[in-house]
Parts: structure tokens; sequence; C-alpha cells
């Protein structure tokens, strides 16, 4: 289970706004909120709309009053805006007061041309258990460099004794998915987890090689959930 001083050491310090702006945004006349999200939504696949709309999709990002507007405007900066706009967008979404619009930082972060790895720390260390969970899935589908890696290994080592479960899932996989020697460690415990944590524990074995590794597959060749067996079979 999770250790939360050890969660603590490796979250970013995070500055939160209260409405993560200097002032509110509204819909266009006669249309609502759930309207507007479905025209930024549209914008995602059409950059330059993107670029001629920037100024209205930050100011939504960060003055909405409706959560899914915010999310579908950060949506669409993120696919179709410049780099330097994205990444200005994606930082307020991470420091957002709002849950749903960390998450989709989170899930967009592999987007980003050389993410930085304190921001994605603070989203795998998140309070909320779903923007930590996505943050982890995210990490492993980054190619970090050698300077970042190590900072991500540790938070990821950190919540793979998360109380929820599908945080430690998510942590295991993406530790697997990184590959890193540091986080053998977390992995092999995880293996003794509940069964839908442990299958996805062996699986993250994959990269893995020597005796702690070749006696974590033989165990779990004989485990009671028959997914585990499976997964350990694939493996060897």
């Amino acid at each position: 289970m999770p250790k939360a001083s050890a969660i603590r050491a490796h979250r970013c310090s995070v500055h939160r706004i209260g409405n993560d702006s200097g002032g509110p945004w509204h819909p266009a006349p006669n249309e609502d909120a759930l309207a507007a999200a479905a025209r930024f939504a549209t914008y995602a696949q059409d950059p330059g709309r993107v670029r001629r709309a920037g100024p209205e999709l930050l100011a939504a990002l960060t003055g909405a009053d409706d959560v899914r507007i915010r999310v579908a405007a950060l949506g669409a900066l993120m696919r179709g805006a410049s780099q330097t706009r994205a990444r200005r967008a994606w930082n307020v979404a991470v420091a957002s007061t709002n849950a749903p619009v960390r998450r989709r930082a989170a899930e967009l972060a592999p987007l980003l041309r050389d993410p930085p790895a304190r921001p994605l720390v603070a989203l795998v260390c998140d309070v909320d258990s779903l923007v930590a969970e996505t943050a982890c899935f995210a990490c492993g589908e980054i190619a970090w460099t050698e300077t970042r890696r190590p900072r991500i290994v540790a938070a990821l080592n950190a919540v793979a004794s998360h109380s929820d479960a599908l945080v430690r899932e998510a942590a295991v996989a993406a530790l697997g998915a990184i590959g890193d020697a540091s986080g053998l460690e977390a992995i092999l415990a995880a293996c003794k987890d509940q069964p839908s944590v442990r299958r996805r524990a062996v699986l993250a074995l994959a990269p893995f090689d020597g005796p702690e590794v070749d006696a974590a597959l033989a165990a779990a060749l004989t485990d009671s959930d028959w997914q585990t067996r499976q997964a350990a079979e694939d493996l060897t």
C-alpha cells in the first residue's frame, strides 16, 4: 500500500489557481456549453482553424465555467496549435484546479516534443486517482532522455504501491515500457499483488532478465489467475 511520504516526496510544487485565469469566458450567443465543446473538438482536425482561434481557445481553457469546454479547448490546442502555444496551454492545464482538465493534460502529454519531467511527476502523484493513472500510462508512451528518466521512474516507483489498484497497474505498465533497471524492484513486488496488477506486472518483465525475473515468471506460470499464467507463458 502507498507510502504517503514517498508520494509527497515526488510531487511537484504546482501552483493551483482558483479560476486558472484573470476572467471568465462564455460561449457565443445561442450556444450552450455542450455545443461550444463540440465546436472546439472539431477544431482539432484543422490546424489552420486552431491558429485563427488560438486566443479564444486559450481564453476558454482558462476561463470557461464548464469543464467540458476547457477539456475540448485543450485538445484542440494540443493537436492543432504550434508547439509553443500547445506547451503553454498544457502548462496551464497541468496547474488547473479541475481534475478532468489535469487528466486530459496527462493524456495528451506524449504529443509534446521533449515533455518536461517535473509537471508529469506532479500528475503521476496527483491526489486524483484517475489523473495519476492516466499520467502513469502517458509516461510509458514517452521516449525519455537520460537526464529526465530517473525522475519519472522514481515517481512511478512511488505510486506503484498506491492504494488504488488502477494506479498501481498503470505504474508497473509504464515501468515495463520504460525498461529502466531501477524500476524492476517495483515490478517484481507487483507480481504478488492482486490479479489485475499481477497480469500487468508479469508483462512488464519483458525488457528484463536475470534470476529474479526467471523466478517471478516461474511463479506466474502456476498462478491461480489464468490470465497471469497466460502472460507468463507468452514470455517464456
